[in-house]
């Protein structure tokens, strides 16, 4: 027995060793892509002696002879910190993801092929003016800088990541940055995603309560939308779901967590300190590390900084010493949903307007990961690409013999939004920033601006232009071989939205709808928001007067008009009602919510029961409205529709009869389904977060999940990649956490503000600004999340342009110089 005690000594003797080995080999292998940043290097490429200054929130100062050397150190930082991240954008965009990862993204890939949105952006190279096309080469230059670096040796494969996905890395082209920014602009459109679902609903329910459900716009009436059956008949009222399966890594997001953002100004007059404000948020989806990266550019026509995308040379969202900008998604109605009849006798043609016409057609090869290559054939028509039938639920509203085409503003070939937004980097007043945005195509953006004297904003990127006798006004997919189906250009800069110095004195938005014009010069009927704007419109009339303190102050509200509107409703005939009841049971459950709801100022406080008892309450009162009358397509409205709960509690339009279950004998009242729809949402908390309802907490629920793409959902490296941190805000609330809506935990946060800026021009050293996670990429790095927590706190850090703040502290100083 002690012979075999010892020898079982020895076996977990070894066996630990064996472990600590083998962590020990993985941490050695995974920290030499930890890049040293008090270096001095060697590069071809650049004409004089750059630095690299990183200041101790690792924010690189970036100081050039000329603006070409600039940008090439860009790159090269870019590439130091987020390698993966960038290569990972580029596979995406090019339709290779599956040669890492492969049949699980077979179907993005196959997406982005369709799109063809890569070869798009390589003939774009050709239509950018003589500055940008020295920038993007010089930026490319950088990054390729850093690659030949790696690739000398000792340096990791450049990112922990290539351990586990080894592969070549091809050198950085122009092309790269600007197909990233035009991923960029299939992140934020919903277009798609709406007009799909708009038309499988309208097939189950008539005109009336389609407005209901998904009303075009809240604020004003709209001509009668023809039912989608009489436009597009002979197609069945339901089919199964054939969209996208839910990645991490595809670019494809419902409508409900497309792009959104936060911005506003103040000018002089409404500012305590006697010159311009501006704060931007841009909302994109929770990522770790952050698409954002901070980082400062001294360029000739002066010293800019801001939010940067790794693999674009720009500052998105920043400020100069004279000048500030910030963007927000513009909800421009750019796409359309095409339906194009295929020749039953030669199925390469399809129905032009005056008779048969070839698609336009080339095979392209998919190579996958442990499979065989999969040859594609892409199609086209004279309106844009032809998409497979069973994506984004596109083969559920095609009739038999037809197949459906994209068109999108985005796929331009001769594309010069890059050059647009780098004019507007280099703009030092509002009107020259506003004639940069001319050549801007997408994604469509509204900028809002600040000089020292004056603010604007316009709404950038092309607006296509229908005929006034289209027959969906684009709500549907339509007939593509009608004539007044099909796009007329695009309408002129001139006549996009524009508000320059308004009267009083402040000009915002939160995703809202800015302009009230008829069809077809209307933009848009879908907006992103119609409830953050009434708590911003209260917070800017509250003051006379604002400083920098009062715009963070707003752009952290958590207060929720939604809520505060919603749970009054969903109560009024609920508040200080029934019988007395004994502890542990429903209906005491019930009064204990009711009581502490009816004391709520709708304020999401991560700390606070009452948020995560409304949020359940109305998911609940929804699903109990619509699953009647929807069914199976009740799972795809995974959101709350303020407007449409609104509009069946207050009866509008006959609304009110969503509350009668239509299956049921009985006549349910909208009192019966709030109450049976509290006592849903009170089980499910008990069960996922406690029975003392008094005790739960938002913030348990509304967890900000920033998970890696890629390792996010492997056990063990997960704890080490994936950041996870208790969160205030919700769905309507200025502090925007946008909760995921599905599965098991349907609050936690995944869309959220990861860029947060506030530029004061009184005093424009005192600007902040902060990002969700870090600088770094690196898992390993001390500033892979460092600025996270100050994210969370709601805590920024100082946005200076002065050169010795930068130098003092700094956790380095890398020097490039000229190879001999």
């Amino acid at each position: 027995m002690a012979l075999i005690f010892r020898w079982l000594i020895w076996f977990a003797t070894a066996l630990i060793v064996l472990c600590v080995a083998t962590v020990t080999l993985a941490y050695y292998f995974a920290s030499r892509s930890l890049p040293d940043y008090d270096a001095q290097t060697d590069v071809a490429g650049i004409s004089a002696t750059i630095e690299i200054v990183r200041d101790n929130a690792n924010v690189p100062h970036i100081f050039g002879a000329n603006d070409q050397d600039v940008f090439f150190a860009l790159g090269y930082a870019h590439a130091q910190d987020r390698l993966w991240q960038m290569t990972m954008l580029r596979r995406t965009v090019q339709g290779r993801l599956s040669e890492l990862f492969g049949e699980r993204t077979l179907k993005i890939d196959e997406a982005m092929r369709r799109y063809d949105i890569y070869n798009l952006s390589v003939a774009s190279e050709k239509a950018q003016d003589e500055e940008t096309t020295a920038a993007l080469n010089a930026y490319s230059a950088g990054v390729n800088a850093w690659l030949n670096e790696v690739n000398a040796g000792a340096r990791g494969r450049g990112a922990p990541e290539m351990w586990l996905f080894s592969h070549p890395v091809s050198p950085w082209q122009p092309a790269d940055s600007i197909a990233i920014l035009k991923l960029m602009a299939l992140q934020l459109s919903p277009n798609l995603a709406n007009e799909v679902l708009r038309a499988r609903t309208s097939l189950l329910i008539d005109n009336d309560r389609l407005r209901d459900i998904m009303p075009d716009d809240p604020t004003s009436g709209i001509a009668a939308l023809p039912a989608y059956a009489s436009l597009v008949p002979d197609v069945p009222s339901f089919t199964p779901d054939t969209q996208l399966a839910s990645d991490p890594l595809s670019p494809f997001h419902p409508p409900e967590l497309a792009g959104a953002s936060n911005a506003w100004a103040a000018n002089a007059d409404r500012s305590a300190t006697g010159s311009t404000l501006l704060a931007n948020d841009p909302h994109l989806g929770l990522t770790a590390p952050t698409i954002w990266y901070l980082a400062r550019l001294e360029l000739e026509s002066g010293g800019v900084i801001g939010a940067t995308i790794p693999g674009l040379p720009l500052i998105m969202s920043g400020r100069g010493d004279s000048l500030g900008w910030g963007i927000t998604a513009a909800y421009v109605d750019d796409l359309d949903i095409m339906i194009e009849e295929v020749n039953p006798d030669d199925r390469d043609q399809y129905r032009g307007p005056d008779g048969w016409v070839p698609f336009r057609t080339r095979d392209s090869i998919v190579n996958i990961k442990d499979a065989p290559a999969v040859t594609l054939r892409l199609r086209w028509t004279a309106n844009g690409p032809v998409m497979s039938g069973n994506q984004f639920n596109l083969g559920t509203i095609t009739p038999p013999d037809h197949v459906t085409a994209i068109a999108w503003s985005a796929l331009s070939d001769r594309d010069t939004s890059i050059s647009a937004a780098m004019g507007i980097m280099r703009a030092r007043t509002v009107n020259e920033a506003i004639r940069a945005g001319e050549t801007f195509i997408a994604p469509a953006l509204n900028l809002t601006l600040a000089d020292r004297n004056r603010i604007a904003m316009k709404t950038i990127g092309a607006i296509p232009a229908r005929d006034p006798n289209h027959q969906s006004r684009g709500r549907f997919p339509s007939f593509g071989y009608l004539p007044e189906n099909r796009w007329q250009g695009r309408f002129p800069y001139s006549d996009n939205p524009i508000f320059l110095n308004p009267e009083g004195g402040i000009i915002g938005n939160t995703n809202n709808k800015t302009v009230d014009r008829e069809f077809p010069r209307h933009v848009s009927y879908l907006w992103g928001d119609t409830q953050r704007i009434n708590r911003w419109r209260r917070l800017m009339q509250a003051r006379e007067v604002h400083t920098r303190d009062s715009f963070i102050e707003a752009q952290l509200d958590t207060v929720s008009f939604t809520a505060r509107t919603l749970s009054a409703l969903m109560g009024a005939d609920l508040w200080y009602t029934g019988d007395a009841a004994p502890e542990g049971t429903p209906e005491r459950r019930r009064q204990i919510a009711l009581d502490l709801l009816s004391a709520w100022n709708g304020e999401m406080n991560e700390h606070l029961p009452e948020p995560l008892i409304y949020a359940a309450w109305v998911r609940a009162v929804q699903q109990r409205l619509i699953r009647d009358e929807l069914g199976p397509l009740s799972a795809e409205f995974t959101h709350v529709a303020p407007v449409f709960i609104e509009r069946v509690f207050r009866n509008v339009d006959g609304a009110g009869i969503w509350c009668d279950v239509i299956q049921s004998a009985p006549v349910e009242t909208c009192t019966d389904i709030a109450r049976q729809a509290l006592d849903d949402a009170l089980i499910w908390i008990t069960e996922n977060h406690g029975t003392a309802i008094e005790a739960v907490r938002w913030g348990d629920a509304h967890v900000a999940k920033h998970d890696h793409a890629v390792l996010g959902q492997t056990p063990i490296l997960n704890w080490v990649v994936n950041i996870r941190q208790s969160t205030s805000g919700g769905d309507n609330t200025l502090q925007r956490g946008k909760t995921s809506g599905v599965g098991p935990a349907p609050f936690q946060n995944v869309h959220a503000a990861g860029y947060r800026g506030v530029y004061d021009f009184a005093d424009p050293d005192s600007s902040v600004f902060v990002t969700a996670t870090g600088q770094s990429g690196h898992p390993l790095s001390r500033y892979y999340d460092n600025l996270g927590e100050l994210w969370r706190r709601g805590e920024y850090i100082p946005m200076s342009l002065d050169p010795a703040l930068a130098r003092a502290a700094a956790v380095g100083v890398t020097v490039l110089t000229p190879k001999p």
